[in-house]
This record gives structure tokens, sequence and C-alpha cells, in this order.
């Protein structure tokens, strides 16, 4: 059971799966739901800090060896796409933009948006925790309260 657990932290914390992979795994593995939840909600925070500082240097290096092209391309897509909501609103749009869980929106992205708007750690560490929850919230309801419907989205 417990390398199970690991195994939904360690889904929850990878880009462009994090909780809509994790969630639905560990729930329909027969795993506790409230469990699967606070595991998993942990897990999509730990990356945070790394990204809040690291985002700028690991894109410029990606970027100077052309590694990953496809990445840059759909990180880049995102922020330019979504930058001037940001922008406006920022930390209720930020916390938004995580909590819905669909492809490419969470906290890797969200966090990547607010170094470039240049929030601050704790602001985007709130809005990273608030944003999460959310999602966590939206992801297990569905999985539990509608098993058929999560399946066919997850």
């Amino acid at each position: 059971m417990m390398s199970k657990i690991f195994y939904i932290m360690i889904i929850s914390a990878i880009p462009l799966i994090e909780q809509r992979g994790a969630i639905p795994v560990g729930i329909f593995t027969g795993c506790d739901p409230l469990l699967v939840f606070l595991v998993s909600y942990i897990g999509s925070l730990i990356p945070v800090p790394f990204i809040f500082y690291m985002f700028n240097w690991i894109m410029e290096t990606l970027r100077k060896r052309n590694w990953l092209p496809w990445l840059i391309n759909i990180v880049d897509n995102k922020i330019n796409k979504n930058v001037g909501k940001f922008e406006k609103y920022k930390e209720a749009a930020l916390i938004t933009f995580i909590g819905i869980p669909l492809p490419t929106t969470g906290v890797w992205t969200g966090t990547a948006i607010a170094t470039f708007l240049n929030l601050d750690f704790k602001k985007t560490m709130f809005c990273a925790m608030l944003g999460a929850l959310i999602s966590a919230v939206v992801i297990t309801g569905v999985c539990v309260l509608l098993p058929e419907l999560a399946r066919s989205l997850f």
C-alpha cells in the first residue's frame, strides 16, 4: 500500500499529468479517496519551489541547447496565450488557472506563469496551494461521485 501511495505522490508531481492523473489512478486502483486526495495534493506542491527558483534558468538552457522544443512550445504558447489575463487579475487568475483541471493547466504551468509575472514566492505558493486544493476537490469529487464520467475524462 505504501508503494502505491508513494507512486500517487510521484505522479502528482509530474508535469502535464499532476493531479489529473494521480487522483484517478489512486482511486480507481482501490486506494482510499481521502488519502489519495491528500497525497496527490501534497505531491503536486512539491515542485513549486523548484519551478519558482529554477524555471527561467531551465527554459533558457533548453532553448540554447535546442532540447525538448515541443515542451518549450507548449509552455511558451500557454504563457503567451494567458499573460494578458494574468497581468490584469494576477492572483485570482493564477488560482483559477491552477484550479481548473484541464490539460496544460495546473501547478507546473501556473508557477511558471507566476515567475514570468514576477510574483513573489509567498504569493506564488499561496496561489499554488489554493489552486491545487480546488483542483484536487474537483477531480476527487468527479472520481467518487461520477466514476464513469471520470473514467472517460481522465
